[in-house]
């Protein structure tokens, strides 16, 4: 390690401890590991653990997939380990990538590259090197630029990378402006790392975002929405947010994030609706049950989107946004549409969006057991989320107004129970079936069916369940009132 990569004093048992977690990495992977570098040496070359592998090995978290280079060509490569891996792909091999299987372990072996970038658009130029140092220059950030020989585990750090990710920072092994110039889609992985590993951007790199957000614009929208995924759902996704805002990366991809930032008017007071907005995002995180829930998480944080649209003050000062949920539930659907998000994810986070103001009419139990059910039903499969979103959307400093909000809330939960238990909720269904509808009413499948199911669903809803007696009559009425039956 040079010296002006040498890690800080106080660093140094921060350094000791990673060195021990890499080492335990290491001896966990090692049995597959070092036979693939035993094989790479008996055939001449030489095999490395790379990247975001030793990264994660010196973080103690190393999971199951590992990357390699080689001064080895992929032809060659693939000499090496067919008949000793369990499975072999090749997608990446105009890439200079081959990927194996051997004992529950994924490993991507690539051969040394020297690429450049065409600037216009991310796709590398690619050229093979024959040297682990240029190999490693041409990587995103220092802690991504470590290596580990193998079966020797020799390290290489020509960057600093160890004492970097000693200091959490994310700082580049070249420029910050070469590098992003190279490949502007790491402006976004700067964001995304500080948002998983809780890092901080070095101020070079944070300049160097905010001088060369427009360069984004160059990145598809598949790779940017890939990107921000994994940043919202990091350990800390608020730094990354953050990032976005504050180096105008949002404005390129998600621009209503930065418009939540409303002009605060002394005589018309609001709640700060950005801070506001990041707080819920912080909130629904703290609500995940079983790891990163991103259907919460961006429904969270794209819930008050609508509200610069819809904002206005009346005649006495106070500021009101009528309906920004429908308008944020159009937002969040575009938005979501333009960065390329499946279908059925944009439709559950807009879903989520369009209801989480819903609950905000219950009050102090008013709500009669129609409402509830109605609540219940519209929410579908989403209600558990619903339940977060709208716990996490209180953030009100006044302590008096939470606990009735958190109690009315509780309420609302025991009542749902309640009804749920006596009337499965959950599979609420009209009293009669199509089959019944047709038998009872003499009509053959089409749009009379369809009607008169959703009145029946409609009755159901409004008054629980109903006997087959009750259902057959208010079936009949219904058909007589529509001209169907005399």
């Amino acid at each position: 390690m040079s010296e002006a990569s040498a890690p800080r004093a106080a660093d140094r048992r921060e350094l000791t401890a990673a060195q021990r977690n890499a080492v335990a990495e290491l001896l966990r992977v090692s049995p597959v590991a070092d036979e693939l570098g035993r094989r790479f040496a008996q055939a001449g070359h030489e095999l490395h653990l790379v990247g975001g592998s030793v990264r994660d090995a010196l973080l103690g978290r190393l999971g199951e997939d590992l990357d390699f280079c080689t001064d080895a060509l992929p032809d060659q490569t693939l000499r090496i380990v067919r008949g000793w891996a369990e499975s072999i792909w090749e997608t990446g091999r105009e890439f200079g990538t081959i990927g194996a299987q051997r004992g529950g372990l994924r490993l991507e072996i690539t051969t040394f590259r020297a690429e450049a970038y065409d600037q216009v658009t991310r796709n590398p130029v690619v050229t093979y090197g024959t040297d682990l140092t240029e190999d490693l220059k041409r990587r995103d950030f220092t802690i991504n630029a470590m290596a580990v020989s193998l079966p020797e585990h020799r390290f290489t750090d020509p960057h600093g990378g160890l004492a970097d990710l000693a200091a959490k920072v994310i700082r580049t092994p070249a420029s910050p402006q070469e590098s992003f110039r190279d490949d502007p889609l790491r402006m976004l992985r700067a964001a995304r790392f500080a948002a998983q590993l809780r890092f901080a951007v070095h101020p070079d790199v944070h300049a160097a975002m905010t001088g060369m957000a427009a360069d984004l614009d160059r990145i598809t929208a598949e790779r940017i929405r890939d990107e921000f995924t994994k940043l919202l759902c990091g350990a800390d996704p608020v730094t990354g947010l953050r990032l976005l805002v504050d180096t105008g990366l949002a404005d390129r991809f998600l621009p209503e994030l930065t418009g939540l930032k409303l002009e605060i008017d002394e005589h018309a007071q609001h709640k700060d609706v950005y801070e506001h907005t990041l707080t819920v995002v912080s909130n629904a995180v703290s609500y995940e049950e079983d790891g990163c829930d991103f259907v919460l998480r961006m429904a969270a944080l794209m819930h008050d989107i609508g509200k610069p649209a819809t904002k206005a003050v009346g005649p006495d000062g106070r500021v009101s946004f009528h309906h920004h949920e429908v308008v944020g539930a159009r937002l969040t659907k575009a938005r979501m549409k333009a960065l390329r998000y499946p279908k059925d994810v944009t439709a559950q986070v807009t879903a989520l969006v369009a209801l989480h103001l819903r609950f905000y009419g219950y009050g102090r139990g008013e709500w009669t057991d129609s409402a509830v059910r109605r609540y219940v039903a519209d929410a579908g499969d989403l209600l558990p989320r619903l339940h977060k979103l709208t716990r996490s959307d209180c953030t009100t400093r006044n302590r008096r107004k939470a606990a009735q909000l958190a109690a009315d809330y509780d309420a609302l939960e025991e009542r749902i129970a309640r009804i749920a238990a006596e009337e499965d909720l959950a599979r609420v269904r009209p009293d009669l079936d199509g089959n019944a509808i047709m038998e009872l009413l003499g009509v053959p499948p089409g749009p009379v069916v369809g009607r008169a199911w959703k009145h029946l669903k409609d009755l159901r809803l409004e008054r629980g369940p109903l006997d087959r007696e009750t259902a057959e009559a208010e079936l009949l009425r219904w058909a007589r009132d529509e001209g169907l039956h005399d």
